[in-house]
């Protein structure tokens, strides 16, 4: 890889300071550990090998978001207990440090464990005390502990879910047989709400390291208007949102999720300046829409989290790396972050998607420098704003550390918070 005169090389973003603010738990366990837990968990599993899995469940490609979604179903399987929640979270902090991820953002739906032994503040707290535990083994390196490296930090994103079945766990089972009569929108908008409730009330009460709210599962069909009245008790309490929009459906969905759920960030984005995904017939000028609603979320710092192999698996149409819009998004200067979604999955790293960056969308030192820095300045730190802008400094005086020790060219220095 290479940019220029300025050699982009692996060694150099692997030694990065980098953030993933777009992870799935339950998408990025480590196999040797899902065979593991299966076996004494009695969970059966379609290989148990890791060869086997990435070859039947953890596909290099797939023909749909929903395909793509199965393998979850074998995960969350076997994360039905405390110990096992705690050890994949520990082990997740783990993978990612390793590879110089100073600040992770953790997503998962506590609902899809929960079950009659197991409620969702125990759920959230054995995540967080894996997550906790692999903070302070790593910060008690020297380095860090002298104040000469930033931390490592990391928060938690509860999800709600747009629509689920009872195949999905014992909590969803019961919801739906309790609201038989329902209709289902009114079951997903009750789901949503019990999680918001119980993840404000986790932080507030419990002291743990909730940070945001999500949205996730497939668009289509599931519109964000049903979990509205969730989005506004989060509004409200002060936790912050995002929302997966424009993954699987047109820039409508994105402009559903900026304006009735209130998103400070938005997942994925994929689609969001392209006017032929727009299905609302009722948008007759979609290019002046994309226009107005690109400039809207530019203008407002809304920040897109990107996950460049995720899409490419999830998305037929997408055959080339080079057609995706991240270097769109990235010439029309939006606020962007480059994330793994789900690092077992997507069989990638942060690491993995920067160099496809470079390789197939053509990053510059520059283009890299702003995507990361965007990501730990649009973050939902989980601490004062005070404590952030001193993390942040931290970590642009690290990064200029790093970059000089490979003798790259500075291209100019980021701006700090302001």
């Amino acid at each position: 890889m290479s940019e220029g005169p300025t050699k982009i090389s692996r060694e150099l973003l692997l030694a990065l300071p980098k953030n993933d603010l777009h992870v799935h738990l339950d998408g990025s366990m480590r196999p040797s550990t899902l065979i593991e837990l299966a076996r004494d968990y009695a969970v059966t599993l379609p290989s148990y090998t890791e060869e086997g899995l990435y070859e039947q469940v953890f596909k290099e490609r797939y023909s749909s978001l929903a395909e793509y979604l199965t393998g979850f179903k074998y995960t969350c399987a076997v994360m039905q207990s405390e110990p096992a929640l705690e050890r994949i979270a520990y082990e997740l902090a783990v993978d990612c440090q390793a590879e110089g991820v100073r600040y992770l953002e953790v997503r998962f739906a506590p609902q899809l464990h929960m079950h009659k032994h197991l409620g969702f503040v125990p759920v959230c707290k054995a995540v967080d005390r894996g997550l906790q535990r692999a903070a302070d083994e790593y910060n008690a390196r020297p380095a860090i502990a002298a104040g000469k490296e930033p931390p490592f930090v990391f928060g938690i994103i509860i999800c709600a879910m747009r629509h689920f079945r009872e195949v999905f766990s014992e909590y969803y089972a019961n919801l739906l047989r309790a609201h038989d009569y329902a209709p289902p929108r009114e079951v997903y908008s009750h789901a949503s709400l019990e999680a918001v409730r119980a993840a404000v009330h986790a932080r507030d009460h419990h002291g743990l390291h909730i940070v945001g709210f999500d949205l996730a599962g497939e668009e289509a069909g599931y519109p964000p208007d049903d979990h509205k009245e969730a989005y506004d008790y989060a509004h409200q309490n002060f936790l912050k949102k995002t929302v997966h929009a424009g993954e699987a459906y047109g820039p409508e969905s994105i402009f559903l999720a900026i304006t009735s759920l209130h998103a400070d960030r938005i997942g994925h984005g994929t689609f969001l300046m392209e006017p032929d995904a727009i299905q609302d017939e009722s948008i007759e000028d979609r290019a002046a829409y994309v226009k107005s609603l690109t400039q809207y979320i530019a203008d407002r710092r809304i920040m897109l989290e990107v996950c460049l192999t995720s899409n490419m698996q999830t998305i037929p149409a997408l055959n080339d790396l080079s057609d995706h819009s991240l270097r769109k998004q990235r010439d029309a200067r939006m606020s962007v972050s480059i994330c793994t979604d789900n690092r077992t999955v997507s069989r990638t790293t942060v690491t993995d998607e920067l160099v496809k960056a470079v390789e197939h969308l053509n990053f510059t030192i520059k283009d890299l420098r702003a995507v990361i820095f965007h990501g730990f300045k649009r973050s939902f730190f989980p601490g004062t704003y005070v404590k952030k802008r001193a993390y942040v400094r931290q970590v642009l005086d690290y990064y200029e550390e790093v970059t000089r020790s490979f003798g790259v060219a500075a291209e100019g220095k980021p701006s700090a918070l302001p």
